[in-house]
């Protein structure tokens, strides 16, 4: 069956779904949809569904099906990703609120409607405007209390979810640069350098590894929401820390917390929400690995083609001349902890 895309398609389509909603029909109506920017793989659309007098604002994000075998590279489906969404909110993380999964039979493709959260998620405007002043008081803190959160969620019912040790987490990656063609003495002695300094030592516990500024929705009061949970899996729960803590994500903000905030602030309430101490030795591993990361998915991106051989698009061949950005601050990383 087709994937609706154009925005007239998409309103009739979501018109069924949601009148389809329980055991009978819902009178109701599908107003404002409007594609949203931002998000690397899935396409995002706003829109109201007015019923019984009553507005609410909700979201649909259409999702890439995966196709092929996974293999070890951590992508959830759209139902999977929906899944943990519900497991945190229920255990107390600000997750979206997940209305309905999308069937095939929906003629949307992979997905899931959400309830819409207000607020901003533009890197630069909340680590520089003076609107979000109060909340980059308080954020690093409320960061620290909601990983903690995320990592004593329960895992049944989530046997989906890949377990990644670090050792595994190089492998993978790895294989991903040597899948791309991309060669750089940076690249390879970045791989060497994690591989002599794998963490034997690390309980698993559910980790989102893409916690950071970006991903997270933000009012006045500090953090309202946590997004994109898609690459989800069991792992080190230091790694989530680590990504947050990283210069990429700072938006040109002075704080080494997601460009807001102090690395005591979040650390000191992570151990006081969680009751385990923070090994500041292992997040600064994940931190400088991470980059390591990121630089991969930069020389993926920048060599992705088109079936022709021409790039893929602009926009990725930009993120993929990006790529020394986060080789250079793992550099700087590693020669702090020398």
């Amino acid at each position: 069956m087709a994937t609706a895309r154009d925005p007239e398609a998409v309103a009739s389509a979501l018109q069924a779904v949601l009148s389809r909603q329980g055991d009978g029909v819902v009178q109701g109506e599908v107003q404002g949809l409007r594609r949203l920017t931002g998000g690397a793989t899935k396409t995002t659309w706003a829109f109201d569904w007015v019923s019984g007098g009553a507005t609410q604002a909700l979201i649909l994000q259409q999702t890439p099906a995966l196709t092929g075998p996974r293999g070890r590279v951590p992508k959830l489906t759209a139902a999977e990703d929906a899944a943990v969404m519900r497991v945190a909110r229920a255990g107390g993380a600000p997750a979206p609120v997940v209305r309905l999964v999308l069937t095939e039979a929906d003629g949307l493709g992979e997905g899931y409607v959400t309830e819409a959260v207000p607020g901003e998620t533009l890197g630069k405007k909340l680590v520089r405007d003076d609107a979000f002043a109060s909340a980059r008081a308080v954020m690093a803190a409320q960061c620290g209390q909601i990983l903690a959160a995320i990592h004593r969620l329960p895992l049944q019912g989530l046997g989906f979810l890949q377990t990644l040790s670090p050792a595994d987490e190089l492998a993978v990656y790895s294989d991903l640069l040597a899948a791309c063609g991309v060669r750089h003495p940076a690249l390879s002695f970045a791989q060497r350098w994690v591989r002599e300094h794998l963490p034997t030592d690390w309980a698993p516990a559910l980790v989102h590894a893409d916690f950071r500024t970006g991903n997270l929705i933000v009012g006045p009061e500090g953090v309202r929401c946590v997004l994109d949970w898609e690459i989800a899996r069991i792992g080190d729960p230091m790694q989530d820390l680590g990504v947050l803590c990283m210069r990429s994500w700072r938006f040109g903000g002075a704080g080494e917390v997601g460009g807001f905030g102090e690395r005591e602030d979040l650390y000191a309430a992570y151990e006081a929400a969680s009751g385990q101490p923070v090994d500041r030795a292992r997040v600064r591993f994940w931190e400088a690995f991470s980059n390591l990361k990121w630089a991969i998915a930069c020389a993926r991106r920048g060599s992705a083609t088109r079936p022709d051989g021409r790039p893929a698009s602009v926009e990725l061949s930009a993120v993929g001349r990006r790529l020394e950005e986060p080789l250079w601050d793992f550099m700087q990383l590693i020669q702090e902890a020398a």
